[in-house]
């Protein structure tokens, strides 16, 4: 194939958005014939079946659902360069994907990536969510400005790529009201038994929180894991079992799930970082994202019990310490093999 056919491109992206041939020959004014024999020649050109039959119905196959997305980000551009070319006041859209893996805690994904829709350039915000391999494949093909993860990128993958350091916070162990008042002791020893929700093996915490348990030989009740942290916390809120967040957010995480802090691990720390294809930023909205983790979100953290303090769930929050941040806004770059 010399060049893409973008016509029959558009009458695949219409069946797929319809469901059905007839309906986008109804919106195309076209016949099925016509329609059909166009998407048989676009799958030609391909070397791929885009569509297969389901009962009286059509399905996408994996590629065509590869393809679709694809079409729909071509026509939606093509839809702006209309309006910007009938309207010349029309400010460019600046788009902007990001990747958040799933072990990052959706409350702090919310806050780094929300500056990115206050910009002076007007930006169309895109966040996928995944596992961190295949939201860094998308990276890797540019699918992706930047991805949001809990570790630096791994060794093991031919992609080029940065990891940017977005601060780091320790951890606050959290538990529903009415199951902090069953528990007895000063913390840690309290945690002996008591129901406990861990974060899923994909979370980079989750192996330096077993470690923790066994250091100190306290040994609670694990009652559930899960992959999505907003989940974890939905059960912690319903008395399940106490669970881990960032000290960072536990502001946040009382007010929001009404729970409370019952210890604090001061040993364990959980980092983010921003991972690009470029060492020296240039994007505003990533930029936007690096200046509110170090000046807001990893900016201090609320103190609690300690590890060897005894636990005092209704004390207020004070000041504490300031968490690290990456002081430039360029990384050390991780080159991997290939």
């Amino acid at each position: 194939m010399s060049a893409l056919n973008y016509k029959h491109l558009r009458y695949f992206w219409m069946v797929a958005k319809s469901g059905s041939i007839a309906r986008a020959c109804e919106q195309l004014h076209l016949t099925p014939q016509a329609v059909s024999g166009q998407l048989r020649e676009l799958e030609e050109a391909l070397g791929v079946e885009l569509l297969r039959r389901a009962g009286r119905g059509l399905e996408l196959t994996e590629a065509g659902r590869r393809i679709l997305s694809y079409a729909d980000e071509i026509f939606s551009l093509g839809d702006e360069l209309l309006d910007v070319a009938r309207d010349q006041t029309t400010r460019k859209i600046l788009p902007f994907a990001v990747g958040i893996a799933d072990s990052v805690p959706k409350s702090v994904a919310h806050r780094l990536v929300a500056p990115a829709l206050h910009l002076p350039e007007a930006v169309r915000l895109i966040c996928r969510e995944g596992r961190l391999n295949a939201l860094l494949g998308d990276l890797a093909v540019h699918r992706l400005d930047m991805v949001i993860a809990d570790r630096p990128m791994p060794t093991n993958l031919n992609v080029r790529g940065y990891s940017h350091l977005l601060g780091d916070s320790d951890l606050s162990v959290f538990a529903a009201p009415e199951l902090a008042e069953t528990l007895g002791g000063s913390f840690p020893d309290l945690l002996q038994g008591a129901p406990f929700l861990l974060p899923g093996d994909d979370v980079a915490i989750r192996a330096r929180l077993e470690q923790w348990f066994e250091a100190r030989q306290v040994y609670p009740r694990i009652v559930g894991e899960f992959d999505d942290s907003a989940l974890l916390k939905s059960f912690g809120q319903a008395g399940a079992g106490l669970f881990v967040a960032p000290t960072a957010i536990a502001a946040y995480v009382t007010d929001q799930y009404r729970v409370v802090v019952v210890g604090r691990i001061e040993s364990i720390s959980e980092q983010l970082f921003a991972i690009t294809t470029e060492r020296r930023l240039s994007h505003p909205a990533i930029v936007a994202i690096i200046q509110v983790a170090r000046d807001e979100v990893f900016r201090t953290s609320t103190p609690t019990a300690g590890e060897n303090g005894r636990t005092d769930p209704t004390a207020k929050p004070a000041r504490a310490r300031r968490s690290r941040a990456p002081a430039p806004l360029t990384a050390v770059p991780m080159r991997q093999k290939g």
